[in-house]
């Protein structure tokens, strides 16, 4: 009866990719001169990513926090579901400033400018680099761990495999993922057929572990106090978080998709596929009470799967490891060459992101690959130290993400990105779990911690000296108005009439009112690029570490000075977004009511301009 029903669930398999394989598009489309990659095919590149978790977190895991481990497997994968719904409102606010691509580094930068976009850089490109470096160790040594073979065999493969995934990039990321795709069929069908074979041969008193699982965890978290059990958890949590590695690929990779709806159905792919794969194979695995876990530390699945099928068939599920750490590397080649691409071409290397006849930037796959052929020379025989630096850097990643995201979203609210936002409290919530989860693994894992902040140190120091000369905010300066020029058109118009400032939001392009006596002000983020300049009475003034409150406060005393008996009234645009939006921007909009008592002798007014226009769009977005 197994067998008939593992035949049944492999031809129910076979028949839907064949199925797949035959639809047009697929994986990749051309659209406007340009291949773009479908939500599948980057969803699948960063599921063979975090795939390659389920051959070790089950191990590590349970040396951690024993039997209990399972059941945080579970929380943390739904922990990484709420998470990655922040990575898709990440992406929707990148498109929305008309930046695509870059994940951690390019929003880092757009919110948090230059200081903590180096950080952000340096944290996920070590993740990059020790993802290539493990997954290409673990991959040659998983694939020969049946047969003996000779250490200068076992460096040939390592160089050999890294070279083959620089291949595949070099060739094109449509070869790329039409490969990966493959890889991922089989993947599906052994997995599967691991997990219904454990489902159908349970163990002895397996249910009984099962519950014991369950039962240890509430006790580590009630029975301990307020502060022994929120320890308990972070402890639990911070040691199998590693298992979710690769999320951020998606969002890093967001500059090969067409839009940031697409890398919503990359999310969601991912939260409905490994996001219940690898909890679920963890659990089969550690309640199991046949298994010697010490005994089986390194091979725990590849054993797991002759306990439930025979030796022939662990033979499979060593090779599928082999083949799903490789393409983790793949993932480290894709997603690094395009966060290094957004740096290149933010600072005008423009030689180094040069493509090939297949769009691919064969020069930093080059550059990568030897890269990481240097790493895996240096540190194939001691891996243990870099693996703490790869938690350091990858909770880093996810706490300056959420920590960004934050302060943007109580900052701007949300009228920017009508049409997809998530929970602001639940964001600060997952930004507190990430930070506590650094600071843990940061005092447990010191060594790796120090080794982190060394390498963001030296990329400081880098990305300071060319940001001074190179940083895209010196173009973007050189479009500004002097506020002079705003000054001169007071004094040459009508003083017998009133003189009105408009202040303008970047996006506004409205026309403007051409009377001598008008002008408006826009106040923008040179990270955000300089917005259009839509007459000669429009002055375009920069917001440079510093609250658009204070700047505007810093231009009035700058005209009360010179005018202090002119009347002008100055314009504020009506808040046209939520109560809990304007709540979120509350410092803002106090700074801006107490502006009458600080310049009584001026008018200020807020007011909002209907037009037949507005009101049709407005329909249209109800209908």
């Amino acid at each position: 009866m197994k067998w008939i029903l593992i035949g049944v669930l492999n031809a129910g398999l076979v028949g839907l990719f064949i199925y797949l394989a035959k639809k047009k598009n697929l994986l990749s489309f051309l659209d406007g001169g340009k291949w773009w990659l479908t939500w599948l095919a980057v969803a699948i590149i960063t599921l063979m990513d975090e795939l390659t978790s389920v051959f070790y977190v089950a191990a590590e895991s349970y040396l951690l926090v024993g039997i209990a481990a399972f059941v945080f497997i579970i929380v943390v994968s739904l922990f990484i579901r709420f998470l990655s719904s922040r990575m898709v409102e990440i992406a929707h606010i990148l498109e929305h400033h008309g930046i695509r691509g870059g994940g951690v580094y390019s929003f880092s930068y757009l919110v948090l400018g230059p200081t903590m976009s180096f950080a952000a850089v340096a944290s996920i490109m070590v993740d990059y680099v020790l993802t290539a470096a493990i997954s290409t160790v673990s991959a040659v040594y998983n694939g020969s761990s049946f047969f003996s073979i000779s250490p200068v065999v076992i460096y040939g493969l390592f160089f050999a495999s890294i070279w083959f995934v620089a291949f595949l990039n070099i060739i094109g990321i449509r070869e790329n993922a039409r490969f990966t795709f493959w890889v991922f069929v089989a993947a599906a069908m052994i997995l599967l057929t691991l997990i219904l074979s454990a489902v159908l041969s349970p163990s002895a008193g397996q249910f009984a572990r099962a519950t014991q699982g369950f039962s240890d965890t509430w006790s580590g978290l009630t029975m301990r106090g307020l502060f022994g059990g929120a320890n308990f958890f972070i402890f639990g949590f911070a040691g199998v978080i590693l298992a979710y590695s690769g999320i951020e690929s998606v969002i890093q990779t967001a500059g090969l998709v067409k839009t940031w709806k697409d890398i919503r159905k990359a999310y969601i792919f991912l939260a409905v596929t490994v996001g219940i794969v690898t909890p679920l194979i963890t659990m089969l695995v550690l309640t199991r009470t046949d298994i010697n876990f010490p005994a089986h530390e390194n091979d725990l699945i590849t054993y797991f799967a002759q306990v439930v099928n025979g030796k022939w068939f662990a033979y499979l599920v060593g090779g599928l490891a082999s083949f799903t750490l490789l393409m983790a590397v793949n993932t480290a080649f894709v997603a690094s060459s395009e966060l290094l691409e957004r740096v290149a071409h933010r600072y005008g290397f423009n030689w180094l992101i040069k493509t090939n006849k297949a769009d691919s930037l064969y020069r930093i796959h080059i550059m990568n690959a030897t890269f990481f052929t240097i790493i895996i020379a240096v540190t194939a025989g001691s891996q243990e130290m870099l693996a703490h630096m790869y938690a350091v850097g990858l909770v880093a990643s996810f706490t300056i993400n959420m920590g960004a995201l934050v302060y943007y979203r109580y900052s701007r609210g949300s009228e920017e990105i009508p049409d997809y936002h998530t929970s602001r409290m639940g964001t600060f919530i997952i930004f507190l779990i990430l930070l506590a989860c650094f600071s843990f693994i940061a005092y447990h894992k010191w060594q790796g911690f120090l080794l982190w902040l060394v390498t963001v140190t030296v990329f400081q120091i880098i990305g300071f000296r060319v940001a001074k000369r190179r940083a895209p905010e010196i173009e973007q300066f050189r479009k500004t108005d002097n506020p002079m020029e705003l000054m001169f058109r007071i004094a040459e118009s009508d003083d017998k009439k009133p003189f009105h400032v408009y202040f303008r939001r970047p996006k506004d392009e409205t026309p403007l009112n051409q009377d001598p006596n008008i002008s408006y002000v826009t106040f923008y983020s040179p990270r955000s690029g300089s917005p259009p300049k839509l007459g000669q009475n429009h002055y375009l003034l920069t917001i440079f570490r510093e609250s658009m409150a204070h700047r505007m406060m810093t231009l009035i005393r700058m005209l009360q000075y010179d005018f202090a008996e002119r009347s002008i009234v100055f314009h504020l645009g009506w808040p046209t977004s939520s109560w809990m939006d304007r709540f979120s921007t509350g410092v803002m909009v106090f700074s801006l009511m107490r502006l009458p008592k600080r310049f009584p002798a001026y008018s200020f007014v807020i007011e909002y301009e209907g037009s037949e226009e507005k009101a049709e769009e407005v329909a249209r977005a109800e209908q």
